[in-house]
């Protein structure tokens, strides 16, 4: 069984899931993969303790504060790959951004293999069930391309600028297939 609560946030209504100990999912409202991929039912159980935790990291988060990743119990569900790729996001500092490329050679490393496509890093970070939080928005393509965000770029944007981001180098694609 799994539990839901909206918080109300500067970036519209978000979802929260929790399986009742950790946070299992942190959504924005409309996001693509909206959900994820959990089969079990959902209730409405507003007053769960990582509920309330999760509320007070998000309000710190949006009032310019930096909380920490680590803070609060996370439970993405995901095969091998796409945790690791969730791990290295969560190292990824506020205000700072990374490449497809770089989380594929990092993943790459951790898991023993020789190589890894960048393509197949952004499917694992566009399915990243913790938004925000797990901070898939601080990923860029190896151009600056502010390109793929399931909850879409302008929110992508948002957030980098919120977050101080230098944005200088970056830039919103005019046409592909991960606007």
């Amino acid at each position: 069984m799994f539990y839901l609560t909206d918080y109300s946030s500067p970036m519209g209504p978000l979802t929260l899931e929790s399986d009742g100990e950790s946070l299992a999912g942190l959504w924005m409202d409309g996001q693509k993969y909206f959900g994820g991929a959990v089969a079990e039912s959902r209730a409405e159980k507003p007053d769960l303790p990582v509920f309330a935790a999760t509320k007070n990291w998000l309000d710190r988060y949006f009032a310019g504060q930096k909380p920490a990743v680590s803070e609060l119990p996370l439970a993405p569900g995901g095969g091998a790959f796409r945790t690791a790729v969730w791990d290295i996001l969560r190292e990824i500092p506020y205000g700072e951004v990374t490449t497809y490329g770089m989380i594929a050679k990092t993943v790459a490393a951790r898991l023993g293999k020789e190589r890894m496509s960048a393509q197949a890093v952004g499917g694992a970070v566009g399915h990243n069930p913790v938004s925000i939080i797990i901070p898939c928005h601080r990923v860029v393509g190896s151009n600056g391309s502010l390109t793929g965000y399931a909850g879409g770029i302008d929110k992508k944007i948002r957030l980098l600028e919120h977050e101080g981001a230098d944005m200088s180098k970056l830039f919103t694609p005019t046409r592909g297939t991960a606007l």
